[in-house]
């Protein structure tokens, strides 16, 4: 079924001059970012600002998720120089909010999380008070790999449902949606000092009644951060629009969340896990981004 952007869901383009310079910085890196990856509609704006989410673990993932563009197949062998490079660009970019996210890499034992844990320390040891947030897949609901990434000590832990319940099993391909709710409560059980974070699409057919019920969901896992947006097609190889969701509902579901107790909920059609991430931690974490040269 082909449908029609409607006029909310357009963005003016940024200048480029940015966007090819932090393109640059990555390239000569070597490192991805998830904003290529998985065609984010908010590239240049975020690139324009200098601020990237960087995607280690390689750019190929053993999952094959209906809304995710990111691609699919045999990934390479894991680079241990790769979280260095990290800190080390995020240093040269002046970030004080860091992103990171991950491929899925089913095939290794630890699922890629010691190599969550190196780029944390990583970055710990480049920009010492620096917000450090990752976004990392469900390990499989793997106790000790989710350990190994929390004993590094993140700011923030992210792990996305993505959405409800009925859909999970079409729009997540090996992903369980309870496992989702008991990875994030996991994180609070071993330390509940981590901020832990979650994300929804909306338009893949699900309805309000259970959009409440997986914030509900949410928030009785402990999730202290919510984003809410728009799902995008990003080919006509994935899952198609079902619905989009008017600003105004946004608005109607940012209420609803704030009422419910999370700290910080961002919700609008453009809203991404890692899109202005910074606001999360300008709102909880002030002092430690004051003290960031």
């Amino acid at each position: 079924m082909n449908r029609t952007l409607p006029v909310w869901l357009t963005k003016r383009v940024p200048s480029p001059d940015t966007v090819r310079e932090v393109q640059g910085m990555m390239r000569d890196a070597k490192l991805n970012t998830v904003c290529e990856s998985a065609r984010c509609p908010n590239l240049g704006e975020c690139w324009s600002k200098k601020t990237a989410t960087f995607m280690i673990l390689g750019d190929t993932c053993t999952r094959s998720c209906g809304f995710c563009a990111i691609k699919v197949g045999k990934p390479d062998a894991v680079d241990t120089h790769e979280p260095q490079r990290v800190a080390e660009t995020a240093r040269s970019m002046g970030l004080k909010h860091i992103v990171v996210t991950s491929v899925a890499r089913d095939e290794l034992e630890d699922e890629g999380a010691e190599q969550f844990a190196q780029t944390i320390r990583a970055l710990r040891a480049e920009i010492p008070n620096a917000i450090v947030e990752v976004l990392t897949p469900d390990f499989k609901g793997k106790r000790w790999c989710i350990k190994i990434v929390v004993d590094a000590e993140p700011d923030i832990y992210n792990h996305n449902i993505e959405t409800v319940e009925r859909l999970t099993p079409e729009v997540r391909v090996g992903a369980r949606y309870r496992r989702t709710l008991q990875l994030l409560q996991t994180v609070k059980q071993i330390d509940s000092k981590v901020y832990t974070k979650s994300g929804i699409m909306l338009g893949l057919g699900e309805t309000k009644g259970e959009i409440v019920t997986t914030l509900q969901d949410l928030r009785s896992a402990g999730v202290d951060a919510i984003t809410i947006g728009q799902y995008l097609r990003p080919t006509t190889r994935h899952l198609e629009v079902r619905e989009y969701i008017h600003p105004d509902v946004f608005d109607e579901y940012r209420r609803l969340g704030e009422e419910m107790g999370f700290l910080f909920v961002a919700s609008g059609p453009f809203i991404r896990s890692s899109y202005n991430a910074i606001d999360f931690s300008k709102k909880i974490l002030a002092d430690r981004l004051a003290s960031v040269g």
